[in-house]
């Protein structure tokens, strides 16, 4: 016989019919929740009667010890063991397993308002692939958010968050959320913990999902033992994963600007020294310096664009639309004709530059136009060098296509 299209669900001691394809699941992770699972699943349950939404409540279960699964499922919850741990794997497993179109997810703890969730069911209705919470605009009770978070740690990697990827949220952390869960699982999800939070909103934006945001309220949680959030561990792991999907802002953007100051500094301290009063004095040393800046400004950029490339060629990002000739197209061929060029020309200056003073009888070098043109000559062959090794780990990136 065919499976029952409904289930029933035991929600405060009455039926509820629970369609076998629902609009919603209403995901919650969960790791020893005893204190607080119970008015979770209430609430949640609550509303979907109320609103009319044919829905699931779905606990996501990373182990717990407390009995937690029983009182959710007592409740007409369904539960799904999911074994690997951390915050991320709990809801990526959740997710799979999630029956409704759409998915918003929430933690456990009852600092989410689970009876409230018209603002996101209207984004998702209306087009929406991925809906965030905004505690800023909702509001935030006293208590419920530590003074660290919310002053500095919050508004912070929300910022970043925006300037690196562009994505229209002011709360880039809110546990709230809901989502198309079709969008979502075609994302390819996979950090096991707490940055699990920024991976999805970053790869929602890089594939050009639409992200929306509404107001949401966060009150003080219901437990007595501490959060499984750690600020410092926890904070760390969400800058760390901004950073290494955004190799714009990690290594082109500085490289960038350390070869443009190294360039004009070296320009500038070609043809002699730079007064600039009566005691002080840009030389030699200073172009030395500027020497520097273009080596780690070239250096920065070539491992920006072998990120870049790699990520792309794994499929870790999308194709970048402004580069991705660039990044894709550009051979092991160029680039070391390139760096033949850059080489031969440094290498003629260092010629010169030790004939010269192989005929001032080896003396000692202290400035002035020879130690001028060995300081760019030797600058040029490194620079040649580093992208000759570039090009070639390139090639190596793409070996297996």
């Amino acid at each position: 016989m065919a499976r029952a299209a409904l289930e029933t669900a035991p929600a405060s001691g009455a039926q509820r019919p629970v369609p076998a394809t629902p609009e919603l699941t209403i995901l919650m992770p969960c790791l020893n929740e005893a204190e607080t699972i119970e008015v979770c699943v209430r609430k949640a349950m609550g509303y979907l009667a109320k609103s009319g939404v044919s829905g699931e409540v779905l606990i996501a279960d990373n182990g717990s010890t407390d009995g937690s699964q029983a009182m959710a499922e007592a409740l007409g919850a369904r539960v799904v063991a999911v074994p690997e741990k951390g915050y991320g794997a709990a809801l990526i497993g959740g997710i799979n397993a999630a029956r409704g179109k759409y998915i918003i997810m929430g933690d456990a703890d009852d600092s989410y308002d689970f009876e409230n969730l018209d603002g996101m069911i209207e984004h998702l209705r209306g087009g929406a692939d991925l809906v965030m919470g905004n505690r800023f605009k909702g509001g935030i009770a006293k208590g419920a958010m530590p003074p660290l978070h919310r002053y500095l740690g919050n508004p912070v990697l929300s910022f970043i968050g925006r300037l690196f990827f562009g994505i229209p949220v002011g709360d880039f952390h809110c546990g709230l959320r809901g989502f198309s869960r079709e969008s979502i699982l075609g994302l390819g999800l996979k950090s096991p913990g707490m940055e699990f939070a920024s991976e999805m909103v970053v790869k929602a934006s890089l594939f050009d999902l639409r992200i929306e945001e509404t107001p949401t309220t966060l009150k003080p949680d219901g437990r007595s033992r501490p959060p499984h959030l750690k600020t410092w561990r926890d904070g760390w792991r969400h800058l760390r994963f901004l950073l290494i999907h955004s190799p714009r802002w990690l290594f082109i953007y500085p490289g960038v600007s350390l070869i443009a100051l190294g360039l004009i500094g070296s320009g500038l301290l070609a043809g002699g020294a730079i007064h600039l009063g009566s005691h002080t004095t840009l030389d030699t040393h200073s172009l030395v310096v500027a020497c520097f800046a273009v080596l780690i400004g070239v250096q920065l950029v070539m491992f920006g664009a072998l990120a870049r490339r790699y990520q792309t060629l794994e499929g870790i990002l999308p194709p970048s639309s402004r580069y991705q000739k660039f990044l894709l197209g550009l051979s092991l061929e160029p680039i070391l004709q390139a760096a033949v060029v850059l080489f031969l020309a440094g290498a003629a200056g260092s010629i010169w530059a030790v004939a010269q003073w192989a005929l001032s009888g080896f003396g000692a070098i202290y400035g002035g136009g020879l130690m001028r043109v060995l300081v760019l000559s030797l600058t040029a062959i490194t620079v040649a060098i580093q992208a000759a090794a570039a090009g070639f780990l390139a090639s190596v990136f793409a070996l297996r296509r």
